[in-house]
Formats: structure tokens, sequence, C-alpha cells
């Protein structure tokens, strides 16, 4: 969020409509993680869309509800953030999909406690000439190492972009990545 400055919105005018048929608000809830709790107010995200939360170690609830007032709710997972408690506390109130979009930590966060069941990867024709470029994940012990591969469910193409969709798939016994 502090690099991209994201609004985060459902842009289909259709699917808003869609959501809003099936009793849904137009746009869904935007959930976001901080650890410091250092997000500025003014932040496209808290301005556009519909409701938002944000999750937090006890440690920067406080500073958040100063900061962020009405923008969103706050809400404390203790002393650090527990992903685990997050997503229960999400499905209390409803929400039974999660869309994570981050960097290598959060997504090293959700595959190393075993706690994604799908994985979208759009690969673009985009050239990053940094030698130490953004990467998916960072090292981590991820459940069933490396012979634990994702089945390949789909391939899509979305404009110049390929969207390559991942499922679970048991233990393939193969050595590589």
């Amino acid at each position: 969020m502090r690099r991209d400055n994201p609004r985060l919105l459902v842009n289909s005018e259709a699917r808003r409509a869609e959501r809003a048929a099936q009793g849904l608000p137009p746009y869904p809830l935007k959930v976001t993680i901080t650890n410091s709790g250092d997000l500025d107010p003014d932040l496209k995200f808290w301005h556009h869309g519909g409701e938002k939360v944000v999750y937090c170690p006890d440690s920067a609830a406080a500073k958040l509800r100063e900061a962020l007032g009405d923008l969103a709710g706050v809400v404390s997972l203790g002393p650090a953030v527990d992903l685990g408690r997050m997503l229960d506390d999400l499905s209390q109130h409803g929400i039974r999909r999660l869309m994570v979009e981050g960097g290598g930590t959060i997504h090293t966060q959700f595959l190393t406690q075993g706690l994604a069941d799908e994985i979208h990867l759009a690969i673009a024709p985009i050239f990053v000439g940094d030698g130490n470029p953004p990467r998916f994940v960072n090292p981590g012990d991820f459940p069933g190492g490396v012979g634990h591969r994702m089945a390949l469910a789909e391939v899509r193409a979305v404009d110049d972009v390929v969207l390559l969709r991942y499922l679970p798939k048991e233990s393939s016994g193969s050595k590589t990545s």
C-alpha cells in the first residue's frame, strides 16, 4: 500500500450489480495487515470503495485508531499478527474468500502456514532490470517442501497478461521446484 497507493476497487459496474443482486455490498471488504501501524490516512485505499479493516499487533492498535479514525476498523491480534486468528475473525464476519495481494513477506507467511488454497500468478511482459527484484515469496519452510507441487488448474489470457491458476495437489515426489 505504501509503495503502490492502490484504490483496490471492483471497476466493473456489472460485477458490482451482480454483487448487489446476491445481497452483497458493491465492493468487498478491504483488509490490510500491518505490524508497525505506519499507514498514512491519505492513501487512496481508505477513500475509495466500501468498508475497510486493519489487522495489527496490540502495539500498533492505538496509533492506528488515532490516525485512521472512522476510515477503517482496527482489529488487534495480540502481541503479533496471527494470520490464523485473522482468518477466524474474518470468517466470523461472513468472509468466506480472501484474495491476498502483497509482497514476498505476506505471500511467504500465508504459504508457510498452509493458509493458501489457490494461487493466481500473472505473467506480464514487463522486464525488471534490477539485479535483486522483489520475489513472489521469500525463503521459508513451506509445507511439504519441494516435493509438494501445485496443480495447474487454468491458463487464461487477460489482454497482454497470462493468468495462471494453481490448486494444491498431493505430493508429487518430485525433487524439483
